[in-house]
C-alpha cells in the first residue's frame, strides 16, 4: 500500500527489453533521485508514476524493476527515459498524508486542460467513462502516483468522434508543482489513473445488494 504522496522524482535510465518476444516486458533501470534505498530489500514494492512495481536489483542510488507487457499497456511513462513520481510501500509507522492507494493503475485519462491560476495551478482531466461513478467533488484520486482532491466533476457525453468521459479538475499548489512531475504535464497528455480504494468496495457493496 502506499499514500501517494511522492517521496522523490526519479528517473528511467534505461529500458531493456526482456527476453520472450513481442509479449515480453522490460527491464527499467532507475536513478532513484532523492529516494533513500538504504531500507529497501530485492522483492520490496516501489510505485513509479503511481504503478506498483517490484524490486529486481539495487545499488546505493538506482534500482531495477521488470514491467510486464500488461503492465505497460495499461500505463503510460514506464516505456521510454524520463523522470517518474517515487514512492516506497507505506509502513505502519508513517502518517497516512495522502489516501490509502493501492499502485494498480484503474485507467487511463487525457489531460483536458494544464494552466496557471494565480499562485496555482488547474488541472482538467478527462477519465474513462466507466471510471465516473468513483470520482466525487472533494473525493481523492490518484494522477501518476499523485494523491490529489476532486475540485470539480462532470460527465460529457459523446460527441462525434470523442467517447463518452467524467472530465474532473484539481487545483495544484505550487508545492505539489515543484515536488513532483505533474510540471510537465500539457493538453493531450495521458496520465495514469487510481480511483478511491474505498469508493470501489462501496460500488461493489451496492452492486451485490441490488443482485
Amino acid at each position: 500500500m502506499f499514500t501517494g504522496i511522492v517521496a522523490a522524482v526519479g528517473s528511467i535510465k534505461s529500458v531493456a527489453p526482456l527476453a520472450g518476444g513481442a509479449d515480453a516486458g522490460v527491464r527499467l533501470e532507475i536513478d532513484a533521485g532523492g529516494l533513500p534505498l538504504a531500507d529497501v530489500a530485492l522483492g520490496d514494492s516501489i510505485a513509479i508514476n503511481g504503478a506498483c512495481m517490484t524490486v529486481v536489483e539495487k545499488t546505493a542510488d538506482a534500482f531495477a524493476v521488470d514491467v510486464s507487457r500488461e503492465s505497460l499497456n495499461r500505463t503510460v511513462g514506464l516505456d521510454q527515459p524520463g523522470e517518474v513520481n517515487l514512492e516506497k510501500a507505506l509502513t505502519l509507522a508513517e502518517r497516512l498524508g495522502g489516501h490509502l492507494v493501492s499502485g494498480h493503475v484503474d485507467g487511463l485519462g487525457s489531460v483536458h486542460a494544464f494552466e496557471q491560476v494565480g499562485e496555482s495551478y488547474k488541472l482538467v482531466v478527462d477519465a474513462p467513462h466507466e471510471l465516473g461513478k468513483f470520482l466525487a467533488y472533494k473525493g481523492s484520486v490518484v494522477v501518476n502516483g499523485v494523491s490529489l482532491t476532486v475540485n470539480s466533476v462532470e460527465d460529457v457525453a459523446a460527441d462525434g468522434a470523442a467517447a463518452a468521459c467524467c472530465r474532473f479538475s484539481i487545483n495544484l499548489i505550487p508545492h505539489t508543482i515543484a515536488v513532483t512531475t505533474l510540471k510537465h504535464l500539457h493538453a493531450g497528455a495521458r496520465v495514469n489513473l487510481e480511483i478511491d480504494l474505498i469508493a470501489r468496495y462501496v460500488e461493489r457493496m451496492l452492486g451485490a445488494a441490488k443482485a
